[in-house]
């Protein structure tokens, strides 16, 4: 397709689908060719391994119990990850970053969110970025958090590996904060996505991802608000409907 506005952004793989952040959500998100980025989360195993998983606990996505990084990666990677979401994806399991990389190079750019709140994963960042550095990703990736020291230490530590900040509010001092911690990127629950905040991101080189839009009206919207917000959605099909490819 050509001349695409509104990239679309597979939100932690394909998972309207497949179940989320595992590899079949991630090779169905593959096998549409519209789809040029998806959204994962990171956490670390008890021994430090890099895993796609979004809550911290094991709950609600796997057939285990407790909090993620209580277990070792020998652990977590014997758990069932996708009979919750489908009987079909019995035994999908949880996979390692370094799967999850090898998978998309050269094929999907990755908004990697680094799912950590204050200590719990000390050394999570040199991981990532080592990780990033290891497939020669530095120029497909950005690494996303809510946390502003985490970002802080990506840049220490991960020379031209781009940033964002994750927001699930409108602060004022928005782009001050995005300067102050030299962040291109900008990960927004789509609520606070005005035509005015799209203007001033893409004047201020700030690339803008708005989520998790899974209707086609909600998308059709955030198409509305500027041209060049990513649209991130559990649904690529019908961010494929909201941008007329196929009528609705």
């Amino acid at each position: 397709m050509e001349n695409i506005q509104n990239l679309c952004v597979a939100h932690r793989g394909f998972s309207g689908i497949a179940p989320e952040n595992t590899m079949a959500a991630i090779q169905r998100a593959m096998q549409e060719s519209y789809v040029e980025w998806v959204e994962v989360d990171v956490q670390l195993s008890k021994d430090g391994v890099p895993l796609l998983i979004h809550d911290f606990t094991l709950n609600r996505t796997t057939n285990g119990r407790g909090p993620v990084g209580e277990r070792t990666w020998a652990e977590l990677k014997s758990l069932d990850a996708g009979s919750w979401k489908a009987p079909e994806y019995a035994g999908e399991r949880l996979i390692s970053l370094d799967e999850f990389l090898e998978a998309i190079a050269g094929r999907l750019r990755a908004n990697i969110e680094i799912k950590t709140q204050g200590n719990m994963y000390p050394g999570i960042e040199e991981k990532i970025v080592s990780a990033v550095r290891r497939y020669r990703m530095e120029d497909e990736v950005v690494l996303t958090s809510f946390e502003p020291r985490v970002l802080a230490k990506v840049k220490e530590i991960g020379r031209g590996i781009r940033t964002g900040l994750i927001v699930d509010e409108k602060p004022r001092d928005l782009f001050i904060r995005l300067q102050m911690l030299h962040c291109s990127f900008l990960s927004l629950n789509y609520r606070y996505l005005t035509a005015e905040l799209a203007t001033k991101a893409a004047r201020c080189g700030i690339e803008v991802m708005a989520w998790t839009m899974n209707d086609v009206r909600k998308l059709r919207r955030g198409r509305a608000k500027g041209d060049k917000v990513l649209l991130c959605t559990n649904w690529p099909d019908r961010w494929l409907k909201a941008m007329s490819y196929v009528r609705s």
